[in-house]
């Protein structure tokens, strides 16, 4: 699991602000729902094949953060193959195969496989905290409707910050109730959910212990929110990260035109 990790690297990529990062994932998450069509795919897998290349990532690295949705992925997939409406190739029974069903499980899958690549992408090239500052100063233009943008920013940076440590923590407890004689693996699914009772019960724990130990510890170091604080390290917008954001939102914009109406590629 790839997800919520950060790679320090000494690359482009990672010397881009954060924000620049940031508005550049939305944008070509935007950017997935529109351009859909087999070309359009293949352009955001060269421009990811890019972009791994700058940051000095490896694309392998990369690929493992979609591993755990795999089973996700295979599921939309399907669903959408076999239940899309449009005049039916093959039938039996409630199961049936259009050329609609075939693009829209094409589009789905694929759709899905980049949003979570991209998303990944994002955590290995820009560490905890400068994700944290910058989701704060991007949500700081609703501050004056009221909108904690300080809390919800350090919100989602613990949340992602944590994910891999809780699956670290849920493999060494897999890994000792193996040892301990549990078999996980046999019987049916009434029989594996209850066979999984002695992993789940100290994994909660785990949690509320973790969530426990950050707030005092927050608190030991005077946390207060994020009114009247400075940073070590404050951020800077450069020329470097105008052309960045601009010629990836240009690349945007030129895949989705091209595949809107060179209908051979859709």
């Amino acid at each position: 699991m790839t997800l919520g990790q950060y790679i320090p690297v000494d690359s482009l990529v990672h010397r881009l602000d954060p924000r620049c990062k940031i508005l550049g994932t939305v944008a070509l998450m935007g950017a997935l729902f529109v351009g859909d069509g087999a070309g359009a795919m293949g352009a955001w897998g060269g421009l990811f094949f890019l972009l791994a290349s700058a940051s000095k990532i490896p694309v392998s690295m990369a690929l493992r953060g979609v591993r755990p949705v795999v089973i996700l992925i295979a599921f939309t997939a399907v669903i959408n193959l076999f239940f899309s409406s449009g005049e039916p190739l093959w039938s039996w029974g409630i199961l049936r195969v259009s050329r609609e069903g075939m693009v829209a499980a094409f589009t789905m899958s694929f759709r899905l496989f980049f949003l979570v690549l991209f998303a990944g992408f994002l955590t290995l090239t820009t560490s905890p905290m400068e994700l944290a500052d910058g989701l704060e100063r991007l949500l700081s233009i609703l501050k004056p409707i009221g909108f904690p943008a300080h809390e919800m920013a350090m919100m989602m940076t613990i949340a992602l910050r944590f994910i891999p440590t809780l699956l670290d923590e849920t493999d060494r407890i897999l890994k000792a109730q193996l040892a301990r004689g549990a078999d996980l693996d046999r019987g049916g699914i009434g029989r594996r959910i209850k066979a999984f009772v002695p992993v789940l019960v100290p994994l909660f724990i785990l949690v509320f212990q973790r969530a426990e130990d950050l707030a005092t510890a927050m608190e030991a170091r005077c946390y207060r929110g994020g009114d009247g604080r400075t940073r070590m390290h404050p951020l800077r917008w450069t020329l470097r990260d105008s052309g960045a954001l601009v010629g990836l939102c240009l690349v945007t914009v030129f895949v989705c035109v091209l595949d809107a109406r060179w209908p051979l590629l859709r």
